[in-house]
């Protein structure tokens, strides 16, 4: 998928039309963008330490019961906007499905 590196859009800060810089980056893990997220994966992990009952999500079916293994084709696209007047990064609500993003 192609993209253009400066496009026009709406910047939430300004709160106006203006150009914006396209930048790729890499998809941030769960842990560093929540870090309250990092209780909930204690709790998991405690859950098992008590030998009482199984992992609940964390404990998979049989290979014959998945409906889907092995990975997805495509990865979702973490496209950032960076406004030029604020210099301050959107990011965008939907991101899209996409094998190779590249920036025109």
């Amino acid at each position: 998928m192609k993209i253009p590196k400066v496009r026009n859009r709406y910047c939430p800060f300004c709160k106006k039309h203006t150009e914006h810089k396209v930048s790729e980056s890499k998809k941030k893990t769960r842990s560093s963008v929540h870090t309250m997220s990092r209780g909930s994966k204690i709790r998991a992990r405690r859950r098992g330490v008590r030998g009482t009952g199984n992992l609940g999500k964390y404990s998979k079916p049989a290979m014959s019961k998945w409906t889907m293994a092995g990975r997805k084709q495509s990865k979702k696209t973490d496209i950032r906007f960076t406004c030029k007047e604020c210099k301050k990064t959107s990011v965008p609500r939907k991101s899209v499905r996409t094998k190779r993003l590249e920036l025109v």
